[in-house]
């Protein structure tokens, strides 16, 4: 029997394509399936693919035209036969434990959901930091989202995990498939840690999440509506599913923190009408919802009652913590020292003088 489907979804990625595919068939557990979707690529990457599939009979490939990263990762969850699901990103690469220390997990535990942390992997110098998202005090042991929403919060990284397929299947969890390949995983993500009644975190970290290829989505920076419909797929589902509503602080938060990292992170010319969409969806919101006593962090409740009343101000006062962001980023460049419970970092003038954890 098929223990773990391992998802790779497919555009463009000959540089990285192989270091990923060998990572995943190099793992100690070996009763696993390597779905390869390939998204139309105009490279070497189907050929890539072709070439591991007739050396190992484990390695699947599908090929198609180009649809987007929603309705790839649909395929491939559709083509999965395994108990668990696993998804890697063709840019990434995974330590050779973690299918079957997860794997080994999810069964001891019966969980719907394991999710690890991850290390951020610089190509240029070989560099990897732990990212440090999953905190200890929330590890290893089953949890679920009613007992702490804060999972919800957690950075979407739906690669670092596995997943029961019959909950997937039971829940008819998809991906929105929108064009392109953004923020695609904001409501699979969403739907998957409000439903998922056994979840169990590790804060050891198996996988290595590439930051300078300039092809990857976190690099696009004209992409805004995506996010949008992302968000409304989310209140569809919350809509159309009963007793989520202790949830919804979390969602807000979520919500809002995505945008702000979306409007961070776009091409400057696109911020004033993001800001404008962004107010008349607040303006929305508040027809049906009263921010003003929702249980929100006063940082994020001040920011969204802004954006509803004085848009023009709240663009001000965004400029100007960007300007402050900016100059913290420089002196974090001559240095910067983090400490948490999973990790602590020294660096001085970019050069990393102490990584624990």
């Amino acid at each position: 029997m098929i223990k773990v489907s391992v998802v790779v979804p497919i555009y463009n990625v000959e540089k990285y394509l192989s270091q990923c595919i060998e990572s995943i068939l190099s793992q100690t557990l070996k009763d696993i399936e390597v779905i390869c979707v390939n998204d139309g690529s105009k490279d070497s990457s189907l050929s890539i693919l072709k070439d591991f599939s007739s050396k190992d009979d484990r390695v699947m490939v599908i090929d198609k035209e180009n649809s987007g990263y929603g309705d790839t990762m649909n395929i491939g969850l559709s083509a999965a036969t395994g108990e668990y699901i696993s998804i890697v990103e063709s840019d990434d690469f995974i330590d050779k434990n973690m299918l079957e220390d997860l794997y080994n997990i999810a069964k001891d535990n019966d969980c719907d959901v394991v999710k690890s942390d991850w290390y951020k992997y610089w190509t240029k110098n070989n560099l990897s930091l732990k990212s440090g998202k999953i905190s200890p005090d929330l590890s290893n042991k089953v949890i679920s989202a009613f007992e702490h929403p804060e999972i919800l919060g957690i950075q979407p990284s739906i690669w670092s995990g596995i997943y029961k397929r019959s909950f997937l299947v039971d829940n008819n969890i998809k991906f929105l498939t929108t064009p392109g390949a953004s923020y695609q995983d904001t409501s699979f993500n969403f739907k998957v840690f409000a439903l998922a009644k056994r979840v169990l975190l590790t804060s050891k970290a198996y996988l290595y999440y590439r930051q300078d290829n300039p092809a990857s989505s976190i690099n696009d920076k004209t992409k805004t509506g995506i996010i949008f419909k992302e968000y409304d797929e989310i209140n569809r589902f919350i809509n159309e599913t009963k007793g989520l509503e202790p949830l919804f602080p979390q969602k807000f938060t979520n919500e809002f923190k995505a945008y702000q990292w979306t409007l961070k992170r776009i091409d400057l010319p696109l911020r004033a009408g993001f800001i404008d969409d962004l107010s008349e969806r607040y303006k929305n919101y508040s027809q049906l919802y009263d921010f003003s006593k929702m249980d929100l962090k006063k940082s994020i409740k001040d920011k969204i009652l802004l954006l509803i009343n004085d848009a023009g101000k709240f663009s001000k006062q965004f400029e100007k913590e960007m300007k402050k962001e900016r100059w913290s980023q420089i002196r974090r460049n001559l240095i910067s020292v983090k400490i948490n419970k999973s990790r602590i970092s020294v660096k001085l003038l970019g050069l990393q003088l102490i990584n624990i954890g």
